[in-house]
């Protein structure tokens, strides 16, 4: 499994329209118009699509 990274502002923003705290969530992936994610603490993955 890829370690994930610290969100942008760009990131954080789209997170956020989503209903979730941006401070509890890595960026594992970027793709165009999807935005896979992963929780700090518990692992679970989600994948925001644009």
């Amino acid at each position: 499994m890829k370690n994930g990274k610290r969100p942008t502002r760009n990131q954080k923003l789209a997170i956020q329209s989503a209903g979730w705290n941006p401070n509890n969530w890595l960026v594992v992936k970027n793709l165009p118009g999807e935005l896979h994610l992963i929780h700090r603490q518990t692992g679970t993955k989600k994948v925001i699509s644009a």
